[in-house]
């Protein structure tokens, strides 16, 4: 244990010290790629704008699919097995690519059956485009980054859109029955926002949908655009398609449970996660090896004094040695009288007995009959078993009375 201390110790250090080196050293790099993901913080995540619908739609439930909508939306039907009927506003920002045919098939029937459909992207999957005749090209911007988006029917100021490399726009359209709602504009404008309906629902396809991220949402005023764009919806419920996407059928669970990826791309949270996990193992590590040994259990040694006592007395006893016995008994008892009472006892006479009893507070009567028999018994040559037998209960008597 003695020599892994040490070695705990160093890794310890170095994993701090490589924490700390690592987070001020590392230049943090913007990441722009545009994922569109609602829970994502970076530039072109749309974290503020999915924080920001239930406020826009404050009187209305907000609900996040992320299965596809051919099952969502199918099992939410009238018909379908899901715990209500899908009713209200689909929101599709960026990655509308991932749409299959049957996907678009349950959405083109949910706008059918009088919902709405608002799908912001750079290009719509093949069959919407000649499902409702729509064509897409794009103008590169040859001389800045920089654009102008407008809403047509809105009292709302232009906004610029910079970071912008190239505008997509309407080419083909039908203009009889699909309205015009919106234009982009790097040299001149082209519109870029259609209202089209779709049986007794309506279909909003808007090309442009870097606008509302959190980039663009957070910056100066373009807020009002994104407003603008969303109040042509109805008043009702919103189904805002995720980006993350689970690919299995829909068992009636809507909203997915929170992950440990939004909080392994914070840098700091990374590092939280990682030291907790490096000390943990440390902690097993140090743990097992300071688990104390099972200990022995040792009996301890039994007291045999009163066996050898009494093994001794028998010894005395059967040799028939009485006088031996009863020296001895005197002794020990003088002896103690000695270190209990601090009397001198080499003298046992009236006034030895009239002290030992003042002291004991015993009656002077049988003080006096066991010092003279003690003197008697010192006296004598010959003794009897009666006459130990005696001097024992004497001295019992002195010490139980």
């Amino acid at each position: 244990m003695k020599k892994i201390l040490p070695v705990i110790l160093i890794i310890v250090l170095l994993v701090i010290t490589a924490s700390v080196v690592i987070g001020v050293k590392r230049t943090k790099v913007v990441d722009w790629e545009e994922s569109f993901d609602e829970k994502s913080n970076k530039p072109y995540g749309v974290s503020v704008l999915y924080k920001e619908l239930p406020k826009l739609f404050k009187d209305y439930k907000l609900r996040t699919v992320y299965h596809q909508p051919s099952s969502y939306l199918s099992a939410n039907s009238e018909d379908g097995y899901g715990e209500h009927v899908a009713q209200g506003n689909y929101i599709i920002i960026g990655n509308s690519d991932y749409l299959e045919d049957d996907s678009i098939d349950e959405l083109l029937n949910f706008v059918d059956a009088g919902n709405t459909l608002f799908l912001s992207d750079y290009y719509f999957p093949q069959k919407l485009h000649d499902t409702l005749d729509v064509s897409v090209k794009y103008i590169d911007n040859e001389t800045d980054s920089i654009s102008v988006l407008s809403l047509k029917h809105l009292n709302i100021p232009e906004i610029t859109l910079n970071r912008n490399v190239s505008d997509q726009y309407f080419s083909d359209f039908d203009s009889i029955n699909h309205s015009v709602l919106g234009y982009s504009k790097i040299d001149y404008k082209h519109p870029n926002f259609l209202q089209v309906p779709f049986g007794d629902g309506t279909i909003y396809l808007h090309l442009e949908p870097k606008i509302f991220t959190n980039y663009h949402l957070l910056k100066e005023d373009r807020y009002q655009y994104i407003e603008g764009a969303l109040s042509y919806l109805q008043d009702n419920d919103v189904y805002f398609d995720s980006y993350t996407k689970i690919q299995t059928g829909y068992d009636g669970d809507v909203e997915q449970e929170s992950n440990l990826g939004w909080f392994l791309e914070q840098l700091s949270f990374r590092w939280a996660w990682f030291t907790a996990i490096v000390f943990g193992i440390l902690f097993m590590i140090f743990n097992a090896k300071r688990r104390q040994r099972i200990i022995k259990i040792v009996k301890p040694l039994q007291n045999t004094t009163v066996a050898f006592v009494k093994t001794v007395s028998n010894l005395y006893f059967d040799t028939k040695d009485h006088k031996n016995l009863i020296d001895k008994k005197i002794t020990y008892f003088l002896e103690k009288i000695r270190h209990d009472l601090n009397l001198n006892t080499d003298v046992l006479d009236e006034q030895f007995t009239e002290k030992l009893a003042a002291k004991t507070g015993k009656k002077l009567d049988d003080i006096k009959k066991l010092v003279n028999y003690i003197n008697l018994m010192r006296a004598k040559n010959e003794f009897f078993e009666e006459n130990l037998i005696k001097l024992n209960r004497h001295i019992e008597a002195f010490y139980t009375k």
